[in-house]
């Protein structure tokens, strides 16, 4: 039996009571520095499948997915950290979309030098997550080219601003309609990705494939799965292909949440992953915890050998 994404720990029902929000078309523009770029990490020692790895911030640290190596100097488990969640939030007054932090992003974000920048001096890639927050604004309505472009510039000044590697979007909990907000219309996320991608054209853009975006992903005679680094799986202990147009090397079928997941499943998924020949493992839920023997279960089958926890 797999774990649906609805039995998430949401980031977005903790969000409607935080306090702190942030329009970047405004905040970006007050003086305040880009973050320095991360110090050049060595290049992975391990050869297979990359792992990704989602953190529910409101609970958990980023800090705990650099804790797993590869016994035997074999390199790090996870090559791609995902902070969960960022919210994209509906401004009632100016009728616009905005990029929210809660308290507890921008605690990772506001410390990105103790947060972020370990992992990367890791070699590992810190992307952060998208998530609507029930106010009817989401990816999939912005009602013009030009309000989607405005949004994509607030996610490319958060990518520069706090020295991350990209931008995933997870289409839940928008609750289109609300507010007064349009329903999903075919054109948003089209033009909202090719203004991301045209922002930031060596960052990772990530698709969790879900919601009414993902269906989505053409208009025009524009096809988007091209601007897209990654697609995964939302469902968790499940196998399910994305359907977008992406090569093997870039999707995830499989996906896990560590803890819950059983780990004969995590073995199995994983196992189907190399023999498939696909090139991304994904995971959910990391948190503080010893989870040696739970990311021991895939990295045997993806790596050919155990995980080892530095606490």
């Amino acid at each position: 039996m797999f774990t649906p994404v609805r039995s998430r720990l949401r980031t977005a029902a903790l969000a409607l009571s935080a306090v702190a929000a942030l329009a970047f078309g405004t905040a970006t523009t007050n003086g305040a520095a880009a973050a320095p770029a991360p110090a050049p990490a060595p290049a992975p020692a391990k050869q297979g499948p990359i792992s990704v790895a989602y953190v529910e911030v409101n609970n958990n640290s980023m800090l705990n997915v650099g804790k797993y190596t590869l016994a035997g100097g074999g390199g790090n488990v996870f090559d791609v950290a995902v902070i969960f969640a960022a919210n994209i939030n509906y401004d009632t007054g100016t009728k616009a979309a905005y990029l929210h932090f809660n308290e507890n992003v921008r605690r990772v974000l506001d410390n990105a030098a103790t947060e972020i920048r370990p992992l990367q001096q890791k070699g590992i890639k810190v992307v952060l997550s998208v998530l609507g927050n029930h106010e009817g604004a989401g990816f999939a309505n912005f009602p013009d080219q030009q309000a989607a472009s405005a949004f994509a510039k607030q996610l490319s000044d958060a990518v520069a601003r706090y020295g991350l590697d990209g931008i995933d979007f997870d289409d839940e909990y928008a609750q289109y309609g609300a507010n007064g907000t349009g329903q999903p219309n075919d054109s948003s996320f089209v033009h909202l990705v090719t203004a991301l991608r045209a922002n930031m054209p060596d960052k990772i853009i990530s698709l969790y494939n879900i919601g009414p975006a993902a269906s989505r992903l053409s208009y025009g005679g524009v096809d988007l799965s091209s601007r897209f680094t990654y697609a995964w799986n939302p469902y968790y202990g499940s196998w399910q292909v994305p359907r977008i147009a992406l090569p093997k090397s870039r999707l995830s079928p499989a996906a896990v949440e560590i803890g819950r997941t059983s780990q004969s499943t995590v073995a199995d998924l994983a196992r189907r992953t190399v023999s498939e020949g696909y090139g991304v493992y994904l995971t959910y839920n990391l948190d503080g915890a010893d989870r040696t023997a739970d990311i021991s279960a895939f990295t045997r089958q993806l790596y050919g050998g155990d995980a080892v926890r530095t606490p």
